[in-house]
């Protein structure tokens, strides 16, 4: 369960950052864990200048933030060691805010236009072998307490493999979903809806766990439910697959989203087009897609080198 997310602030300040999440919720169409990982970069940013600028700041408050503070509140993340990434999403969050501050006219400060991001390191996405996937799948029914539970956990890494799917996009269906056996209908970033083909043995699996978990689930409610009978969260999968790692003598990068990652590059592997893949995974743009170029191609060299004649006649 996420901790509450507190705000210092004065009663003024606390209305314009309510209005402000509603704006995110309602008018960008954030989804709820964009909308939290948002609110969570503004309360750190709001409770550094609670400890460090003015108690209970106000909209006045910001309005006087000088470059030299924001400097200090970013500092202050280095000091905390966050990747550059996580500072460049509290950076992003921070200048959003102000932004609506300013077109809201609750209050106008420029300062924030002048810290830059930090630059990030370009990693490639992780990919594994599909010996490496199919051995976790195999492992997942056994070492979970219940027979049920390791069907439901089996079937969760199944359709992240296998359609390719966010872990919020597997963890978020209800079973009304899966009831066309050639596809499901995915609810994506930004409620960005398509259609991914579901295949047989995919529906085989979800069948398997629907017919061992003991709670009788509705098509309006949730598919993979918790010990409890209640929705699933990514944590309790995050977890599994932590033992799955120990088990099988598996590297930390081989998480939830390291399957949705072999997805694509095995589709691409396979010779599926970038545009297909593309629509696949619900990515907006093509360039975030054609990063599975680089895995394909750097897999290629590795296997070229390992079986050329000329490679191995030194």
């Amino acid at each position: 369960m996420k901790s509450e997310i507190k705000f210092p602030a004065d009663k003024e300040l606390k209305n314009a950052i309510k209005k402000w999440q509603d704006w995110l919720l309602h008018e960008r169409k954030y989804s709820i864990n964009t909308w939290d990982a948002y609110s969570r970069n503004l309360s750190s940013f709001i409770n550094f200048t609670n400890d460090n600028i003015k108690k209970n700041p106000s909209l006045k408050t910001l309005e006087k933030y000088s470059v030299k503070q924001f400097r200090s509140f970013i500092s202050n993340l280095n000091e905390r060691h966050l990747e550059k990434s996580s500072i460049a999403r509290h950076i992003s969050t921070i200048r959003n805010f102000f932004k609506w501050l300013d077109v809201n006219d609750y209050a106008k400060n420029s300062s924030i236009s002048i810290i830059n991001s930090p630059k990030a390191i370009k990693s490639l996405p992780k990919s594994f072998d599909a010996d490496q996937i199919f051995n976790l799948l195999d492992a997942s029914i056994d070492i979970q307490k219940t027979d049920w539970q390791g069907y439901r956990d089996n079937a969760i890494f199944t359709i992240l493999y296998g359609c390719g799917l966010r872990i919020s996009e597997a963890l978020g269906l209800n079973i009304s979903d899966i009831t066309n056996d050639k596809y499901i209908m995915i609810k994506g970033k930004g409620n960005k809806e398509r259609i991914v083909p579901l295949l047989p043995i995919i529906l085989e699996h979800i069948n398997s766990y629907v017919k061992a978990c003991p709670y009788k689930i509705k098509n309006s409610d949730a598919l993979f439910l918790g010990s409890r009978g209640e929705r699933i969260t990514a944590r309790v999968v995050q977890r599994q697959m932590q033992k799955l790692r120990y088990i099988l003598g598996l590297p930390d990068n081989f998480t939830p989203h390291a399957l949705r990652h072999s997805y694509a590059t095995h589709l691409l592997s396979e010779g599926t087009d970038l545009r297909s893949i593309q629509e696949l995974l619900g990515h907006t743009s093509l360039s975030t897609t054609q990063k599975y170029t680089n895995v394909s191609t750097g897999r290629l060299k590795k296997e070229y080198k390992k079986a050329h004649p000329l490679e191995n006649n030194k």
